[in-house]
């Protein structure tokens, strides 16, 4: 093993590890890198007591005072960033390119946390005469934020910044699958100067977070993962009178039109499949093809044969999640569908023993196959033909799915027809990953998200935080009517 076995970070130590160990495999090339605890609920109390220990004293910190520690920390995110994107690649599989970005990501949703100060020094307002009303945000207490494999340093820090910097001491329990970011993500806040205890690292699986959900002490659960464990956690939390905002899974189509620029769209819909191997909420899934678009399919062909796995694709988290996705691929060419682009049976010189999918397009894929339904989470693109703009939004707005949609078109009018119409909650335009810079907030609709508000940006403030509300009144002279 490349690194010693991982342990938990409780009360700013390394330890409290119990319960059966689970090997850790790199992607790249299928090697044993770690092995992690899967805890108990006895490990995910004693983080709950260390961070209600820390909250009193953290929580009174001015928020001014409690960013400082986000400067550093985002200084030290920059500082590191080769080091953490080689981890990320290491026990992921995506490129150093992609890891860098997401690292950069990271360092961007903590900049906004570092304008908090200035988002939530609440507000007062003489409202009657004689009569001030002031609002202020308090955080809610000990936080969980549960994090999937596909972004082991940037959906960790999708919460961490804002939650903490806002008050809250948190727990992050993050995938079995990716454990070693979150404890170099550990590493550098306790550099960065966040007291013990205000941040605390639980590994494991299921029992950890059935611990999480239920145990009365933590206030709020976040949750980024598949649609289905989405909604067990949020029930399971909002059962036990938890605040919960959890993400689910995406079928993300992209419409385009006989005008859109060919070039443009056939680079950016290949990126968009294959970005991270296809292992994210954002990639194209199924490209809906409005008419005489041949030309672009041809373009889009071209790129993603460019694509070359174990150079600028990365691998793909596990043997499981390959030959699942191989059996898509091979249930839709049985079913009648054209393989324009094939990325099965992949196998990288030098790492024979990896996780690799090349990346596939399939041509006249039908609404009724399950790989146009269902998430795939690879590098592979469905071509679904229609006739009309208003084919194509009925079967966009069929999914049970809500995260991103786009549409490639010269046509502001048509753009704006599509925007208008169709059921997602980040839209793009001639861009295949509509991603929202900060500080507008990231969030899909329908079954790809649960509970109110999104989990990034202006948005997060409410989730994370209580409003105080204040009513003083001094001057006994002045005449009392229905607000006094």
């Amino acid at each position: 093993m490349k690194y010693p076995t991982v342990t938990n970070f409780i009360n700013g130590e390394y330890g409290a590890a119990n319960g059966q160990l689970l090997d850790v495999y790199s992607p790249l090339n299928g090697d044993l890198i770690s092995k992690v605890p899967l805890s108990s609920a006895e490990v995910v109390d004693q983080a709950v007591i260390a961070a209600q220990q820390a909250f009193p004293d953290w929580a009174k910190t001015p928020t001014k005072e409690r960013v400082q520690v986000f400067y550093q920390y985002k200084y030290l995110l920059d500082k590191h960033l080769d080091e953490l994107a080689a981890l990320i690649t290491e026990e992921n599989g995506k490129t150093i390119e992609e890891a860098k970005a997401e690292i950069k990501k990271s360092i961007e949703v903590t900049e906004f946390a570092c304008s908090l100060p200035q988002l939530t020094s609440g507000e007062v307002e003489q409202v009657s005469k004689g009569v001030e009303c002031r609002s202020e945000y308090h955080p809610l207490g000990v936080v969980v934020s549960i994090t999937p494999f596909n972004f082991p340093n940037m959906v960790p820090n999708w919460t961490i910044p804002n939650a903490l910097a806002l008050g809250n001491t948190m727990i992050l329990k993050p995938s079995e699958q990716v454990p070693l970011s979150a404890n170099r993500v550990a590493d550098l806040l306790a550099e960065a100067g966040l007291p013990k205890g205000v941040f605390n690292v639980v590994h494991g699986s299921r029992e950890a977070v059935e611990a999480l959900c239920d145990h009365p002490g933590i206030k709020a659960i976040t949750f980024v993962g598949s649609t289905k464990v989405a909604k067990i956690v949020y029930r399971r939390a909002t059962a036990n009178l938890k605040r919960a905002l959890t993400l689910g899974g995406a079928k993300n189509h992209l419409i385009v039109l006989p005008d859109a620029n060919e070039e443009m769209t056939a680079s950016n819909v290949a990126a968009s499949m294959s970005g991270c191997a296809g292992q994210r909420c954002m990639a194209a899934s199924v490209m809906i093809a409005v008419g005489p678009v041949d030309g672009i399919i041809e373009k889009l062909c071209e790129e993603a044969r460019k694509i070359i796995p174990g150079k600028n694709l990365g691998g793909i988290i596990s043997k499981e999640a390959k030959e699942r996705i191989e059996g898509y691929i091979t249930e839709a060419e049985a079913q009648g569908a054209k393989i324009l682009v094939d990325g099965r049976g992949v196998v990288v010189e030098g790492k024979e023993n990896g996780y690799y999918v090349g990346p596939t397009v399939i041509d006249y894929v039908t609404p009724d196959m399950r790989i146009a339904r269902e998430e795939v989470f690879g590098p592979v693109l469905s071509i679904i033909r229609v006739s009309s703009v208003d084919e194509a939004i009925e079967i966009e707005n069929s999914s049970n799915y809500g995260n991103a949609a786009a549409v490639f078109t010269q046509s502001g009018g048509l753009a704006r027809y599509v925007a208008e119409r169709v059921s997602a909650g980040m839209i793009g335009v001639n861009i295949g990953v509509p991603v929202p810079r900060e500080p507008f907030s990231f969030g899909g609709w329908n079954e790809s998200k649960f509970g109110s508000g999104d989990i990034t940006g202006k948005s997060s403030i409410e989730f994370w935080t209580k409003l105080k509300k204040t009513t003083t009144k001094w001057n006994p002279e002045a005449k009392t009517n229905w607000m006094s």
